[in-house]
């Protein structure tokens, strides 16, 4: 859902300096696989948000197989993101995190095991 990203800074404005580009690409819609996955990708990020927020995580840090960096995803944009591709077959385009402070976030494999940890302790009591 649209609401779910913050909106385009340069939207209905005349003057956007992408309006040069043209129109994107209609994207392809997604497989059953790749939205099946997207969704279970979805719900591993609320699962995260529940467990990792309280503990002062802000998001996700995550890297890129396009320019091999590191980004960083708060909660909202991930989320937004994986929404926006579900509803659409891509992310929304979204301005990067401005100085990050990498000891606020944990990467996939961590919160997993953080997840996997709480479970694991659960059912041991």
């Amino acid at each position: 859902m649209l609401e779910d990203v913050p909106r385009d800074p340069f939207a209905d404005d005349p003057n956007d300096p992408a309006a040069e580009l043209g129109e994107p690409d209609d994207p392809e819609p997604l497989s059953v696989a790749e939205r099946d996955e997207a969704l279970t990708d979805l719900a591993d990020v609320e699962v995260f948000r529940s467990l990792l927020e309280p503990q002062g995580v802000l998001g996700l840090v995550l890297d890129c197989p396009e320019c091999g960096e590191q980004h960083y995803f708060d909660w909202d944009l991930l989320r937004g993101n994986l929404r926006q591709m579900i509803d659409n077959g891509r992310p929304q385009v979204h301005e990067p995190a401005f100085q990050p402070d990498p000891t606020d976030y944990v990467s996939w494999e961590y919160a997993r095991g953080y997840v996997d940890g709480v479970i694991d302790t659960e059912e041991s009591r």
